[in-house]
C-alpha cells in the first residue's frame, strides 16, 4: 500500500501547556464548602446506610 507523505500538513513548535491561574476569592470559598460537606458525608452517610440496611431487614421480618 502507498502512502504519500508529500504535502503533509506539518504541526507547529510545542509549546507546554501554561500552569493554571490562582483561584478566586469565590473560587476557594466554593471549594472549601465543597470538602466540608463531603466530609461531613463522609462520617454521617455510613449510619445512615446501615439505618437502612437495618430497617429493610426489620421490613422483611428478619
Amino acid at each position: 500500500m502507498f502512502v504519500d507523505f508529500q504535502d503533509q500538513w506539518r504541526p507547529g513548535p510545542w509549546e507546554p501547556k501554561r500552569p493554571p491561574g490562582r483561584l478566586t476569592k469565590r473560587q476557594e470559598r466554593v471549594i472549601g464548602w465543597l470538602v466540608g460537606i463531603n466530609l461531613l458525608l463522609l462520617l454521617v452517610a455510613p449510619l445512615g446506610g446501615s439505618t437502612l440496611v437495618a430497617a429493610f431487614i426489620a421490613l422483611l421480618g428478619g
